[in-house]
């Protein structure tokens, strides 16, 4: 630790990123076209009525200032009715809803606002990077809960340890799955409230992907399931259904005692977000179902293009049901830092390693889903060409031993 760096920051996980961003730059200096599958960041646009509201906002002053809870409360309260039409959930704006400036800003705090340094909490491997950075910032200890496919990358949490499942205070779920595209039945979501209501645990289900859910799946809500507000909290966003990444907009839902946790110490930190993304997002969720349903059709094309292609140059793909990714094991043995590295630099395809997402992700690497079909399938197809050039020049370098 230095002078001016704690060792809670110390103690964070390098972002691996990083490294894949300097793989993209060394592309680009090539002048190779790049094709970002890297990170899932929607390439599609905001919707028009969204648009509107923030523009109409800007010129409104009674906007400019800060947002305290009577600024929040019609954005919770179409929030509560979204949930309403949505999942049949009567949910009280004042006692299980908080906005947050995107889930991930929410995720970090309400481990602070619910746990105490040294905690254990309950991580899925592979699972969301971030995630990492949050425990450690909050000092908890961590207990890696795998996600394997052929349990269909749901945990088995009943063959926890009873030490490990009588120590934690948190549990994180996420489905569907980044970065496995995994998905969950409302029958797992009711064993999993039922679990953390027999250990007393705190269940946050990470729920971003809601909406990109294909042919007739449905993403199940925690909070349908019995008993859940006595125990869980859902992180929502409008990042990924509404392609709003930037705009940092989204809202807790669930426990009223781990949601007030919450806003008293967020009331410290921030002011929430500007009124007129609030505004936005009202407008966002009053759109009809049909809007992110079409949206979802977009990404399910995109999906199938590039699992055809990678089949056809001979990936085992697992066809996803729901979320913006695909998880693929790589057909060599290769580290996947090193393959997605190389890929990067010798092709422009950028990808994330599976390794990025924890030990359990090693051997795979995860597809954005975030170009149109045709530029799905090209980059199948360098990633082949990259695949035979390297076995090529390996096969070479045995014969000359």
């Amino acid at each position: 630790m230095t002078r001016f760096t704690s060792s809670r920051v110390s103690g964070m996980p390098e972002s691996v990123f990083l490294q894949m961003d300097a793989a993209k730059k060394e592309a680009r200096s090539k002048g190779l076209p790049l094709i970002d599958l890297s990170i899932g960041a929607s390439d599609l646009p905001p919707p028009q009525v969204a648009l509107q509201a923030l523009s109409d906002a800007v010129w409104d002053p009674s906007t400019y200032g800060y947002c305290l809870r009577s600024g929040f409360t019609p954005f919770l309260e179409a929030v509560s009715d979204w949930h309403q039409r949505r999942m049949g959930l009567a949910l009280d704006p004042h006692s299980h809803l908080l906005p947050l400036i995107g889930s991930q800003e929410g995720f970090g705090h309400l481990l602070l606002a619910v746990t105490n340094p040294g905690d254990l909490i309950l991580l899925p491997d592979p699972g969301y990077p971030s995630y990492l950075g949050a425990v450690s910032i909050a000092g908890l200890d961590t207990h890696l809960v795998p996600l394997l496919e052929e349990q269909g990358f749901l945990p088995d949490l009943q063959s926890l340890p009873e030490d490990v499942a009588s120590r934690a205070k948190v549990l994180v779920l996420s489905y569907p799955n980044n970065p496995t595209a995994g998905v969950a039945t409302p029958e797992f979501m009711q064993q999993a409230v039922n679990f953390c209501l027999q250990h007393d645990i705190l269940l946050i289900h990470d729920f971003p992907y809601v909406d990109m859910v294909f042919g007739a799946y449905e993403a199940p809500s925690v909070l349908n399931a019995r008993g859940a507000l006595d125990c869980a909290v859902e992180l929502y966003s409008i990042s990924k259904s509404f392609h709003m990444g930037g705009f940092r907009l989204g809202w807790a839902a669930g426990n009223p005692e781990a949601i007030a946790a919450l806003e008293k110490l967020k009331s410290a930190i921030d002011f929430n977000q500007y009124v007129g993304i609030q505004r936005a997002g009202m407008a966002a969720l009053g759109l009809p179902r049909e809007h992110t349903r079409q949206d979802a059709r977009r990404l399910m094309e995109r999906r199938d293009a590039l699992c055809q292609a990678l089949q056809d140059t001979g990936w085992d793909i697992s066809v996803p049901q729901a979320s913006m990714y695909v998880w693929a094991k790589i057909p060599a043995s290769i580290p996947s830092f090193e393959f997605a590295l190389g890929l990067a630099r010798e092709t422009g395809v950028a990808v994330a390693p599976g390794l990025a997402f924890g030990t359990r992700g090693e051997g795979h690497v995860r597809f954005a889903l975030v170009r149109e079909p045709e530029v799905l399938q090209e980059a199948a197809h360098k990633i082949s060409a990259y695949l035979k050039q390297r076995s090529a020049v390996s096969h070479q370098r045995s014969a000359q031993r």
